[in-house]
């Protein structure tokens, strides 16, 4: 069992200030895998003093030099991406072959990115008599999920370095290896001291601490819309920014008269990809009535088609989900469809057949889905799509929106017709027959998916401030 005890403040690894040890559970074994400290408001208090020191030097740093430190971390990292992919597949379930090919090299590609837009980033502009210049923010509090890792926490820490913040990260407890690692990509790289801190611990603990912290310029959250709210709570009381990236429920809008057997596969598999732990995965199947029973059997094969494995065994299957709750929660919205009514075409309730331990589900469809039923409202996170059938357009349109969410949504179809839908959609990301984002173009939500825009230059300015000066001399 590898052991993450300290947390990284001030260039250093420390030792906790009371704070206890937590088990990393395997989800495909259910046993221990990794071992880290939760840590405490001490450690919090310690990092944010350390960050805030060093804020003083770095946000006084040239593009240059940060351009410099953004392409030695991208050297780094490239040496650790099998590290990296190793630790999220053995804490969070990603198989070795997703690890190896997305979920280690989104990070990389978000310093790409940021290293890209730092260089065409324009910092002053002159409006009317007014110079108005972007400039650092401050000390950014980072809380960071389990699902992709690595992917949520680069989109984070690169653009806060680009703009010369300095930060505190909070991973998930439930996959913090990956985290540890590139802080020792960061500190190989020579990120100077006290610019990134690393506390390992929980929500309740080192979250709430950073989001309440009155030294913190800013919280930048990805997570649960529950969770976000309690930190937009906490953080109130010292009117911190609070960027946030929260839940969604994407619509797959399939467009009357589609090609089916063309578009669905490459949007269902937003679904099954990651065994459907993404906030955008279009699990809501919108389909016109005249093509449903196309587009079940479609479905249905892809679904009976996807083998669960072993994530650590190099293959094309999922792998389990991340944890007993989560396993849990998708168990419950299965047994609540099929108690609501839907029909239940391939999968259900329970692990697949040949396995009695691990967190795993079973790919899973269900048709007859009207959007008042459970799982037709509250975000899934497991390999779970569902149909349901619209009359027209119009309805389709309706239905896609009658969410409280709005981080994405999917059409399959004729593009030349998609482009008409998309602008009535609410929701921050649409895609046309795909499901993933374009790394460069800003990403975030509308309604409760929360607030502000991550990747490339959009990232930028969210991780700045914006002053005027009027009176500069010409």
């Amino acid at each position: 069992m590898k052991s993450y005890l300290k947390h990284y403040i001030d260039g250093a690894w420390v030792d906790s200030e009371g704070g206890t040890r937590h088990q990393v559970i395997d989800p495909s074994t259910e046993q221990p895998v990794s071992e880290i400290t939760l840590g405490t408001a001490a450690d919090v208090d310690k990092a944010v003093a350390a960050a805030r020191r060093a804020f003083e030097r770095w946000s006084q740093s040239s593009v240059a030099d940060r351009q410099a430190l953004l392409g030695r971390i991208i050297e780094e990292y490239k040496a650790r991406i099998p590290d990296l992919a190793k630790a999220m597949s053995e804490e969070m379930g990603a198989p070795m072959a997703l690890a190896s090919a997305a979920q280690a090299p989104t990070g990389l590609a978000h310093f790409a990115a940021t290293l890209k837009a730092l260089g065409e980033f324009r910092f002053e502009e002159q409006v009317g008599r007014a110079t108005v210049v972007h400039e650092p923010l401050g000390v950014v509090a980072m809380i960071t999920p389990w699902n992709w890792p690595l992917n949520q926490i680069c989109a984070k820490v690169a653009p806060a370095l680009a703009a010369g913040d300095t930060m505190i990260l909070k991973p998930s407890e439930e996959a913090p290896g990956c985290a540890v690692i590139l802080a020792e990509i960061l500190d190989k790289a020579g990120v100077p001291a006290g610019v990134f801190n690393l506390v390992n611990g929980d929500g309740l603990g080192v979250g709430a601490a950073l989001s309440s912290h009155r030294d913190v310029d800013m919280v930048s959250f990805t997570g649960s819309t529950r969770a976000g709210i309690a930190i937009a709570q906490a953080a109130a009381t010292t009117v911190k920014r609070v960027h946030q990236e929260l839940g969604g429920k994407a619509a797959n809008l399939v467009l009357e008269g589609a090609d089916l057997k063309a578009v669905l596969p490459p949007t269902v598999a937003g679904v099954l990809a990651n065994s459907g732990q993404s906030c955008i995965a279009p699990t809501r199947l919108l389909v016109h009535e005249s093509q449903v029973a196309e587009a079940t059997a479609i479905v249905k094969s892809m679904m009976e088609q996807t083998l669960v494995g072993d994530p650590s065994e190099v293959g094309a299957h999922i792998g389990p989900v991340v944890n007993k709750a989560q396993y849990e929660k998708i168990q419950g919205l299965i047994q609540s469809a099929i108690d609501e009514g839907a029909t239940l075409v391939t999968g259900g309730p329970g692990r697949p057949d040949g396995r009695n331990a691990g967190f795993y589900i079973q790919p899973t469809l269900f048709t007859d889905v009207t959007p008042e039923m459970r799982i037709a409202r509250e975000e899934t996170f497991g390999p779970v799509a569902t149909i349901t059938a619209y009359a027209d357009q119009d309805e389709g349109i309706r239905i896609a929106n009658a969410t409280e969410y709005g981080l994405s949504a999917t059409i399959s179809g004729d593009p030349a017709k998609a482009a008409t839908v998309a602008p009535k959609l609410r929701a921050g990301l649409v895609t046309i027959n795909s499901w993933s984002p374009d790394i460069a173009a800003p990403f975030g939500g509308y309604k409760q998916s929360g607030n502000g825009r991550e990747n490339g230059k959009y990232g930028l300015t969210d991780f700045m401030e914006v002053k005027t000066v009027v009176g500069l001399p010409a």
